[in-house]
């Protein structure tokens, strides 16, 4: 058991002072005001903001690491380590549109990795069942329809959190019904789609909308196409690069001041260069560069972010203008809750994992806790702990 002292908490919804944490074992045991905190090892955090960690639904790669060149257990626990020192606790490991054998090996991947890895909350399969008229990065050669094999092999991949994204355009409501009954996340993107297509699909069972305004059909006055399908269907979660250069600061202030603000989730699409990588990567024979922060191809598209959670986060507040409170709920609570784990992560409670991050005023990672193991940002240390 160690108690954790000495800084504000926030909990998930709520900022509390002169409290502490009790973390025993994997869990925190419980949340005690200053004066009654238990006998035993305290660590005094020496101010700053003691917050759940952040869970990133939407991680390409990180560290110098792609998934789809790397699609092992070492791989995502490299992927893991760098990006846990931005206080990204909890991920899915993202498939961008690849061949067959490829996202077979990705799946087994996975499945090992969540034994080893336990920031590994399963898999995020970016496509290949996507429109390619907003194919965006994504290879075109290896995008193809949604066949009932396919159905089945999602369906059955056993590796955690199962999120899918596909075209409601180019997927029928029975395939979207199937996948939601086996649980499969399913996510909508990289699509043409009108308004109706994409509330046809919510309806199915569809549970949400991958970075929203990239690659996806735009509103105008008498068609709201997936943005507005996205915007006006109450219940749905909704991803958001919060990096300066997916989305104007402006289109993210109307987009949150459209629907409820627990249904946005911010995402990284975090490739190689994010969190300590080389600024260049191959993306299946094209180079991507990064330029000002900004990850494009040859021919200018972009290609992911090198963003981080913590990044996203003081984007958010400094320039998005989000209250904290609001903005690190999107960054745990929130992805938490889409993932279906919202019983065990993205809050600071007793009974939850003791998932943490400590930042300082300026919103930087000191500390990260998974599952009661604490790492200082150190590369070498969480490498250590992830595999």
């Amino acid at each position: 058991m160690i108690v954790l002292s000495g800084a504000r908490i926030f909990d998930g919804e709520r900022f509390l002072d002169d409290h502490a944490v009790v973390i025993d074992g994997a869990r925190i045991a419980a949340i005690v005001p200053h004066a009654e905190r238990p006998d035993g090892p305290v660590q005094d955090l020496g101010g700053g903001l003691l917050a759940p960690g952040y869970v990133d639904v939407q991680v390409n790669g990180g560290g110098g690491v792609l998934f789809n060149e790397e699609p092992t257990p070492e791989g995502i626990a490299r992927i893991a380590a760098a990006h846990r020192n931005h206080g990204t606790v909890g991920l899915l490991p993202t498939l961008v549109t690849d061949a067959p054998q490829v996202m077979a090996a990705a799946i087994a991947a996975t499945r090992e990795a969540r034994r080893l890895t336990p920031a590994t909350l399963g898999i995020h399969l970016e496509g290949p069942f996507l429109d390619p008229r907003r194919k965006g990065a994504h290879e075109l050669n290896y995008i193809r329809d949604l066949g009932r094999d396919d159905v089945a092999a999602i369906a059955k991949a056993d590796c955690g959190a199962v999120m899918l994204t596909l075209a409601p355009n180019r997927v029928g409501t029975e395939s979207i019904a199937e996948l939601a009954r086996q649980g499969v996340l399913v996510s909508l993107g990289h699509s043409d789609a009108s308004y109706e297509e994409a509330r046809r699909a919510v309806a199915a069972g569809a549970r949400a909308f991958t970075h929203l305004f990239n690659a996806m059909s735009p509103p105008t006055g008498r068609e709201p196409g997936m943005v507005g399908a996205a915007l006006d269907l109450d219940d749905v979660f909704v991803g958001l690069i919060a990096d300066g250069h997916h989305v104007h600061e402006a289109n993210l202030r109307v987009a949150l001041a459209a629907k409820r603000r627990d249904r946005f989730m911010l995402i990284t699409d975090a490739m190689p260069p994010a969190a300590g990588g080389p600024d260049h990567f191959d993306l299946q024979g094209r180079r991507v560069t990064s330029i000002d922060g900004c990850l494009r191809l040859d021919d200018g598209t972009l290609a992911g972010s090198v963003l981080t959670m913590d990044e996203a986060v003081r984007y958010a507040v400094n320039v998005v203008r989000l209250p904290l409170a609001d903005a690190l709920a999107m960054a745990s609570r929130v992805p938490a809750t889409c993932l279906r784990r919202e019983t065990d992560l993205g809050r600071i409670a007793p009974g939850y994992l003791a998932s943490l991050v400590h930042l300082d005023d300026e919103l930087r990672v000191l500390e990260t806790w998974i599952e009661g193991h604490s790492s200082r940002g150190s590369e070498h240390d969480a490498v250590a702990d992830n595999t």
